[in-house]
């Protein structure tokens, strides 16, 4: 499995997976305003172009995607159903945390990912929010440098 940069033709690739994966595992945590709104934010070429990807990918095949904004904030956190609980979201994740040179990161949880990245050692910094439809625990990292 390699770990690296997702390139500019494969960005289209590496959205599917995401909005696949959401489909699958978030979006029955959501309603259809918080759906419609994933969506416009994936679909939407500045959010998308703000943020750092980096996928996981075995030969040609795509297995998951992280996305970071200002090198501490996880955007998008998404491996394929198929590949899940093998660690390809910890060896993204620490790709991640290599580059990250603030000490800390921040995420936006959904309830789905909330006890994955509570295994990762993040830690709630609020009660559940819901802006837009989209439910979400803020939470937080110290990472050492």
């Amino acid at each position: 499995m390699e770990i690296r940069k997702i390139l500019k033709e494969e960005m289209k690739y590496a959205l599917d997976l995401v909005w696949k994966v959401f489909l699958e595992y978030e979006a029955p945590d959501y309603t259809t305003e918080g759906i419609e709104e994933f969506k416009r934010s994936i679909d939407d070429t500045n959010w998308v172009n703000a943020r750092e990807f980096y996928g996981a990918f075995d030969k040609e095949q795509l297995l998951g995607v992280i996305a970071i904004h200002d090198i501490s904030h996880i955007a998008l956190f998404f491996v394929d159903g198929k590949y899940q609980g093998q660690g390809i979201g910890r060896e993204l994740y620490n790709k991640a945390e290599s580059l990250n040179n603030k000490g800390y990161f921040t995420v936006n949880s959904s309830p789905y990912a909330h006890n994955i990245y509570k295994h990762l050692g993040f830690i709630d910094t609020d009660i559940e929010q819901c802006i837009n439809g989209l439910r979400f625990y803020p939470m937080k990292k110290e990472i050492e440098q």
